[in-house]
Formats: structure tokens, C-alpha cells, sequence
């Protein structure tokens, strides 16, 4: 039976990934740095494999035996090394296809280093010789959790959004996409542009999360000064919150406000719609 190691297992899609390979007695083997939060995230059925992206030997270690990938990276100024070592550990082993989660926006030069990394190591996969597919989601619909406790506590819903229009697509649905693609569906060296069902303002987006938590919620646009600001005192690093205020400003410009049938494509079924998302989720906005 295929061996699967999940990168990125603890986080927002790649706990997802885990979760869904568990559910149908895949094996999994997760690579973590931390056992402790990994076992919190993912419970204690799941195989660990203590690694580090920056340590190839780890990495070797962690591949043997194994036939399938997904690589996921917490967005890092060293990411660009950790996943092209990863890519270079799959290269070695022979393994039969890896599954790279890359965004949106992938581009090189772009003002937005998250964007720019990702289409770096995008580069680096197309000449390493492996089999792979590239998925690249929207906006995550679970972003919104990040303001929870603000709207718990004034009803409303502050970003530097304005009137963008985004096709947000559910990290579980990215997920399942993913799970698919491990499972041998898309085609090699295709990028799939993973979005939701329709484009969302963050005005309907409020009005979604407070009608699943039983009570209003109202959008509040502010200023990308005011945001930043924010941003620091919730103690964000500065190169993560300047470029989150430069990806609000590209969604202020509409680059991810159409949508795909790709996740139906990989998967066979449309992608949850952000008011589903909202009522799965109404626990964390509830009051």
C-alpha cells in the first residue's frame, strides 16, 4: 500500500490532509518538528517523524519508504531553501509524485514575497524531474478566524479590504484536492487554481459569520496604516504584516475574485460556499 508523508502537518490544510488519509486507513507518516504539537493536532494514531526542513538528512531519512508527498511550508524568508531541500530529498528517492501547496499569485519578482518564494520553488520543481502537481488556493476562508475574538467583542469585522470581491476558497477543500492528487488525480507538472464557488465582499463575509453566531455583524473597512498597526501589536513579525497589507491591497484590485471548476475537477465535488464555512465554524464566533 502507497506510503504518504505529509510536510506541513500542523498546519492548516496539512492537518487536514493527515485527518482525511487517516479516515480511509491510509498509511501516513508526518513529518513534524515538535511531537508535542503534532500529537495535539493530530492525535496519537498518526506515525511522526521528527524533522527539519533545513536538515537534508532528516528529510532523507523521513522519505525512506515512502511513495507519494505533500509539501507544505509555513511561510518563512527560509522557505525557499526548506522546500527546494525537500524537492531534492524526492528527486533522490525515486519517489512517484509529490504534491506542492503553493498560492494564488505565484509569480516571480512579485511585490508580494510570499508569491514570489512560492514561484521560486515552483521553478526549482519544474527541473528536478519529479512528478508533481502544483496546487495554488485563494484566500483561505479560515483567515477569518484570526478576528474572532475582535468580532466576539465589538460585532465587527476589521480589514484593510474595502470593497474586494474574493472567490475564498475552505482549507478542506484544499485538502481533499490534495488528498486527490496524492491518489494519482491531475496531471503532472499542472497547477490547479483552487477557489470557492463564487466571489464574497468581506462585507457578506460578516453577514455570514454573524447570522451562523445569532447575532449582527458588521464589516469595517480601515486603513492599511491602521491595520499594520494591528497587526504589530498582535505581535505579528513586521515582514508578515507587511506583506498581508500588500496582499489585501491585490485583493482590493480583484486578482482573486474569479473562480475555477478545479476543485470539482480534482475532487468531483464544488467547494463549500463561505456561509457553509461560517455555520461549521459558528463555534469560534460564538458568544
Amino acid at each position: 500500500m502507497t506510503t504518504i508523508l505529509v510536510t506541513g502537518a500542523s498546519g492548516t490544510v496539512g492537518s487536514n490532509v493527515v485527518r482525511r488519509l487517516m479516515e480511509r486507513g491510509a498509511p501516513v507518516r508526518a513529518l513534524v518538528r515538535d511531537a508535542k504539537k503534532a500529537v495535539a493536532a493530530l492525535g496519537n494514531d498518526v506515525e511522526l517523524v521528527l524533522g527539519d526542513f533545513g536538515d537534508p538528512a532528516t528529510i532523507e531519512a523521513a522519505l525512506k519508504g515512502v511513495d507519494r508527498v505533500f509539501l507544505s511550508c509555513p511561510n518563512d524568508p527560509r522557505q525557499v531553501d526548506y522546500e527546494r531541500n525537500v524537492i531534492d530529498g524526492v528527486a533522490r528517492a525515486g519517489v512517484q509524485r509529490l504534491v506542492k501547496l503553493s498560492a494564488n499569485g505565484a509569480r516571480l519578482g512579485s511585490p508580494l514575497e510570499f508569491w514570489d518564494w512560492h514561484a521560486r520553488i515552483e521553478q526549482h520543481l519544474d527541473g528536478a524531474g519529479v512528478p508533481a502537481v502544483v496546487l495554488r488556493p485563494n484566500f483561505y476562508m479560515t483567515n477569518i478566524l484570526a478576528s474572532a475574538e475582535a468580532i466576539k467583542h465589538t460585532g465587527q469585522l476589521f480589514l484593510p479590504a474595502a470593497d474586494a470581491s474574493v472567490a475564498m476558497v475552505d482549507p478542506r477543500d484544499v485538502a481533499a484536492a490534495a488528498v486527490a492528487a496524492l491518489d494519482g488525480a491531475g496531471d503532472d507538472g499542472a497547477r490547479y487554481l483552487l477557489t470557492g464557488p463564487e466571489p464574497i465582499t468581506f462585507a457578506s463575509v460578516a453577514e455570514a459569520v454573524g447570522s451562523a453566531a445569532g447575532y449582527d455583524v458588521q464589516f469595517v473597512s480601515v486603513p492599511d496604516v491602521a491595520a499594520r498597526g494591528a497587526m504589530a501589536e498582535a505581535g505579528l513579525p513586521p515582514f508578515i504584516a507587511d506583506n498581508l497589507i500588500r496582499l489585501f491591497g491585490f485583493l482590493r484590485q480583484g486578482t482573486q475574485e474569479g473562480t475555477t471548476d478545479d476543485v470539482h475537477t480534482l475532487t468531483g465535488r464544488p467547494p463549500a460556499s463561505f456561509a457553509q464555512f461560517a455555520t461549521d465554524y459558528a463555534w469560534a464566533f460564538s458568544r
